[in-house]
């Protein structure tokens, strides 16, 4: 099979103090569902987002009709970077949907900061 997605680079936002709430909820997966996850990154990564919807704010959710009704929360930095902003189930949705808009109003702001540090050097 032909593919012509360009590959995508994921990485995982961490705040000032390091930590990455992906990571965290992440962590207290069960193995099955960390299995699930990774697989649904790994499609992201190969430029599937069939499973994702507009989450609001310029985050996405990648949708897993598994379990809990898993969720990974996202946004896009270009065309070839996935930020990871968090994770949950479908009951808590609303409340981690608010969580991502946060988070990536946060790493926008970082990443303009970075950006204006480096032009005024």
């Amino acid at each position: 099979m032909l593919s012509f997605n360009k590959p995508i680079e994921i990485r995982e936002y961490t705040d000032e103090q390091g930590k990455s709430p992906f990571g965290r909820w992440f962590d207290g997966l069960n193995a099955v569902a960390a299995v699930k996850v990774t697989l649904a990154l790994e499609k992201i990564a190969k430029g599937n987002f069939s499973n994702v919807e507009p989450a609001g704010e310029g985050v996405s959710e990648y949708k897993l009709d598994w379990g809990p009704g898993y969720r990974i929360y996202f946004g896009k930095d270009g065309e070839t970077l996935v930020i990871l902003v968090g994770g949950g189930i479908k009951k808590r949705q609303s409340v981690d949907i608010a969580k991502a808009h946060d988070i990536w109003a946060e790493y926008k702001k970082r990443k303009r900061e970075e950006e204006k540090a480096k032009k005024e050097k």
